[in-house]
């Protein structure tokens, strides 16, 4: 027995234009009419449940008829709560209130605005208690508001809603004034002796750094309008390095806003308007700058340097940048170590000197300025490819020289010139007087040593030979010692020919490269590259 009637399958047989339908048919209809609502219900349940509600919602029932492939049923979903009404006469009896809708007020109304996909993006609320003008966050204006916290609007369905304002950085009067002083010097009195001794409250106050995000943003919009001015872009990049000497000041949050800043001072095509700005010093104070940031906060930022050095190799290897945006890179490039300069430079020196070489002659270039632009960038080359070799050199052994203590042979006299340690009187009525010894055959070279044991032996050797000058041991014994020193020195001449032969071999390995190294800055360079060697490793290698 269905609790489903066969009145009700009539009745729904009616509505979609079956009006003959048997009642035999309604009752046979029933039973499976209940199996599929129950089976229906069940997957609506379990769509309720893996959603964690306790409620059943039309959208649960769509969703078991799509997992059961039966088209859904639309019509049903509602954005808000259903509204009941009391059956007028019936005090349990409750429906739902329809509104009849006008079809003509509908295909009427203005469409709604197309809807967004759901995506999620992340950005700062506020970094070190500033919140930075991005549109994600209030504009100025809203922030610039006046001092009362709340703020009523009306929405469409005229409820007031209360709209809470961010809170504002608030500096105190002090600093306010400091940055104002700071900002005026660097703007107009960059050489006056208060600028100075600004430069250095920067780097050693303890209490600027709420100023930090202020002054970011004060050296980025100068940089970027004031190129043409070199007092002041050398002004602001002193500012920049006064700051990060400052071991009080976290400044890792705002290195990607000083970073393009510090860049352009460097590889800039044009730094200044006039001739006589040094903008080349500007550069290599840049360089250097750079070369600081990239130790002090390379652990830190791990791609930092590896995006820097990209960015002064495609400068240095762009034909159609100027000569003084190749000197930046160049000078950039040196200033981060000589491991950069093997890796990136010295592959590419050769093509680029092909290219470097009518640049530097006056019959194929007669503009004087380009002329002095392109030695410029020869004297970066060869300075930063002879710190590389000076650096590649200095990590060999150093080979051993001759001494030039201990003994010498002079008219068959033994004079030693070895340190003579302090004796206590002791001792020195103990030992016999010493005397000046001649011996016939030659004496070589004895190396000295300052351990204990070598001095004791050292002291018993002498004792010894004393004795046999005055009668105290036979010729024989006098012999053998000989013969002992002797192969001692010979043993340790082979060691030291021996140490001096490993090291050779090892100058010389592939992974190292350093002689070929050499032999092409040489070609490039001439003798010019002979000054940034040191004189036994000139001596090993010519």
């Amino acid at each position: 027995m269905s609790i489903v009637p066969k009145e009700t399958i009539e009745v729904i047989a009616q509505s979609i234009g079956i009006n003959n339908l048997s009642p035999d048919a309604a009752f046979a209809l029933a039973p499976d009419v209940e199996y599929r609502m129950r089976q229906i219900m069940q997957e609506a349940i379990k769509c309720m449940r893996h959603s964690k509600r306790t409620i059943l919602t039309a959208d649960d029932v769509d969703a078991a008829l799509n997992l059961k492939n039966v088209e859904p049923i639309y019509g049903f979903a509602s954005g808000g709560p259903l509204r009941f009404k009391r059956a007028v006469g019936h005090r349990d009896l409750f429906y739902i209130d329809d509104k009849d809708v006008d079809l003509k007020d509908v295909i009427e109304a203005s469409l709604p605005k197309a809807p967004l996909d759901t995506t999620i993006t992340c950005h700062w609320l506020a970094i070190e208690g500033v919140q930075p003008a991005i549109p994600e966050n209030a504009p100025v204006e809203v922030i610039s508001a006046p001092s009362d916290v709340k703020k009523h609007e009306q929405k469409d369905d005229n409820l007031p809603v209360d709209i809470k304002l961010p809170v504002k950085h608030v500096l105190s009067r002090e600093l306010q004034l400091y940055f104002d002083k700071v900002a005026e010097l660097t703007l107009s009195e960059s050489d006056s002796v208060l600028f100075k001794e600004a430069l250095v409250s920067l780097a050693t106050d303890s209490g600027l750094h709420p100023l930090v995000p202020y002054f970011t943003c004060f050296i980025a919009d100068e940089v970027s309008r004031g190129l043409n001015n070199y007092p002041l872009l050398f002004a602001l990049m002193r500012v920049v390095s006064s700051l990060l000497q400052n071991p009080h000041i976290h400044i890792e949050p705002y290195l990607h806003q000083l970073m393009p800043s510090v860049v352009t001072c460097l590889v800039a095509k044009r730094l200044g308007s006039r001739l006589a700005d040094n903008h080349w010093e500007l550069r290599d104070f840049t360089a250097n700058l750079v070369a600081s940031i990239c130790k002090r906060f390379g652990h830190v930022y791990s791609n930092l340097q590896s995006r820097l050095t990209k960015t002064l190799l495609n400068a240095f290897l762009d034909p159609k940048k100027a000569m003084t945006q190749h000197y930046g890179a160049i000078q950039g490039l040196g200033a981060l170590g000589p491991n950069v300069v093997r890796l990136l430079l010295l592959p590419n020196l050769e093509t680029y000197m092909r290219l470097l070489e009518p640049e530097m002659l006056l019959e194929k270039q007669k503009n004087e300025m380009k002329r002095h632009e392109a030695w410029r960038v020869y004297g970066a080359l060869l300075r930063a490819a002879g710190q590389c070799i000076y650096d590649r050199l200095r990590m060999f052994p150093t080979f051993p020289s001759p001494p030039l203590h201990a003994v010498w042979k002079t008219n068959a006299k033994v004079l030693t010139s070895t340190r003579k340690r302090k004796a206590s009187p002791e001792q020195l009525e103990m030992q016999p007087p010493l005397k000046k010894t001649a011996t016939d055959g030659e004496i070589g070279v004895v190396l000295m040593n300052s351990s204990p044991v070598h001095k004791q032996e050292e002291a018993g050797n002498q004792a010894s030979s004393v004795d046999s000058i005055i009668g105290t041991s036979s010729s024989g014994q006098t012999k053998n010692e000989t013969t002992l020193d002797g192969e001692v020195r010979s043993n340790r001449g082979d060691t030291q020919a021996l140490k001096t032969s490993a090291a050779l071999t090892q100058v010389w390995k592939e992974e190292l490269n350093s002689g070929r190294i050499l032999v092409s800055l040489h070609e490039l360079f001439g003798e010019g590259i002979l000054s940034f060697i040191q004189a036994p490793e000139m001596y090993m290698f010519l």
